[in-house]
């Protein structure tokens, strides 16, 4: 089966359980999609006891779809443009500090915290893991996934100044939990002796870079839209940003996804006021926000599909299942300390924490991180963990965060 063949029936396949969802079951879409999604994978996994050449089968239609390739090099830079452009900037200005925090100190302890608990609890279950391989999936899993939290956060009614946090932080926190992945991926697989000032060189080249070749490739677009009166051109225009800019950012070495978000917060904020007349806002708007459902939709079937891919699910259970309550005490003290800290300076408002802790959804970016991973002895329990902690966040968070949103506030 071709590529095009595996894609035109995972497609079909989304299309199905979004139907399914909407007609039979009445879940928000994206959760619908992955949850039915998930249930058909394990039905088509379990049947291999009667018929393993069905489970080849389907394995084999789902591994033509190389899932990190997608997400990284076909989708998120079309998903980041299109949820930063709903960005306020004025917003993350007066939260720059909170997002700074927890998109840098945040995201290492986090790192730190799940690395050497998942160490501790796989040496429980007899697990031998080491430690570099616990602190990368720490690496792979301590940031928000943007997508995910976007695309909730706008239909449960969080308090502005408190999305603001949530939404900024998980728009930036990508480039410090990249950098922390590549540099201990170089330590466990490229025998790199990597020190802290080299680590810290790296980090600042991915983020500062990243918002310099965002804010170049951005001003350039403001204005090559500023001088055109053609909306399908100007959205032409933002399309090419979202890819080709990602694809430069990416070719220097720099941070691809912060670049997006930077050129994404120019034309939302900027552009559509000062280089757009209102007939072109309002089919960018159209365009941008279809392609942000459609490609969510895919994204959210192709993680309930995945798990076909996956060489045992059942087997690795225990150290997938131990992850969940790691993952969510590292965001609690991840979260919390920070604000504790900032806290002598501001107010924030009431169970601000609690609300962060429990809106911290992982999503696609994080299961395609560990599906990156070459094979290695442990590989298994931790593509098993995550997507474990992938699957609790959008199916037990993301159904939850509305309800507890109101009963906190």
């Amino acid at each position: 089966m071709s590529v095009f063949h595996a894609m035109s029936l995972i497609v079909t396949l989304v299309a199905l359980f979004g139907y399914l969802n909407h007609r039979f079951i009445g879940l928000p879409d994206t959760i619908g999609i992955t949850a039915i999604g998930l249930v058909a994978a394990l039905a088509v996994t379990a049947f291999g006891a009667y018929d393993p050449t069905v489970v080849e089968w389907a394995a084999r239609t789902v591994e033509r779809i190389d899932f990190a390739e997608v997400v990284f090099h076909g989708m998120l830079g079309m998903l980041l443009f299109a949820g930063s452009l709903h960005i306020n900037l004025d917003d993350i200005d007066r939260q720059k500090w909170t997002i700074l925090l927890l998109a840098t100190i945040g995201v290492v302890l986090s790192t730190c915290i799940v690395g050497t608990a998942f160490y501790g609890a796989a040496r429980l279950l007899g697990l031998e893991l080491p430690f570099i391989y616990a602190l990368l999936f720490g690496a792979l899993i301590s940031p928000t996934d943007p997508i995910a939290v976007l695309g909730i956060l706008r239909k449960v009614g969080v308090p502005k100044e408190l999305e603001s946090k949530i939404a900024g932080e998980s728009l930036f926190n990508d480039g410090t939990g990249v950098v922390l992945f590549l540099t201990l991926s170089g330590i466990a697989f490229g025998g790199h002796d990597t020190t802290a000032p080299q680590v810290i060189l790296l980090l600042a080249t991915e983020i500062v870079g990243g918002v310099l070749v965002g804010l170049a490739l951005g001003l350039a677009g403001f204005y090559l839209l500023r001088g055109i009166d053609s909306y399908a051109v100007e959205i032409m225009i933002t399309l090419a940003m979202a890819t080709a800019g990602y694809s430069v950012a990416e070719f220097l070495h720099t941070s691809a996804p912060i670049a997006v978000v930077v050129m994404g917060l120019l034309v939302g904020n900027h552009g559509k006021r000062l280089a757009m007349s209102e007939r072109t806002r309002e089919h960018l708007s159209s365009f941008w926000d279809l392609t942000d459902e459609l490609l969510n939709l895919l994204l959210f079937g192709l993680i309930g599909i995945e798990i076909i891919a996956l060489v045992s699910p059942v087997a690795h259970l225990a150290p997938a299942l131990m992850a969940i309550p790691i993952v969510l005490a590292a965001r609690l003290a991840s979260v919390g300390l920070p604000i504790l800290a900032l806290r002598l300076f501001r107010d924030f408002s009431p169970n601000t924490v609690k609300i962060m802790t429990w809106g911290g959804l992982r999503g696609g970016i994080s299961l395609a991180l560990a599906l990156s991973l070459p094979q290695f002895p442990g590989r298994e329990p931790i593509v098993a963990a995550t997507y474990a902690v992938v699957i609790f966040s959008i199916l037990v968070q993301a159904l939850s965060i509305g309800p507890l949103v109101r009963r906190w506030q």
